[in-house]
């Protein structure tokens, strides 16, 4: 499972907050940490809490 984040992402942190362990902020968006768990439990609980709705998840 591959997480995206698109060009909407206005870095908020919300991710960041709710699952530090995957989410971290760069200049200008949000990123997913490399090498993360990207099945972990909080990530859909991001997804759905992100304002741009910019985060998704490609199988």
């Amino acid at each position: 499972m591959k997480i995206v984040i698109d060009d909407n992402c206005i870095a908020c942190g919300v991710c960041v907050d709710i699952c530090p362990d995957v989410f971290e902020l760069g200049d200008d968006k949000a990123l997913v940490i490399e090498g993360a768990d990207t099945n972990a439990d909080c990530v859909q609980e991001a997804i759905d809490s992100c304002p741009t709705q910019s985060i998704s998840i490609e199988e």
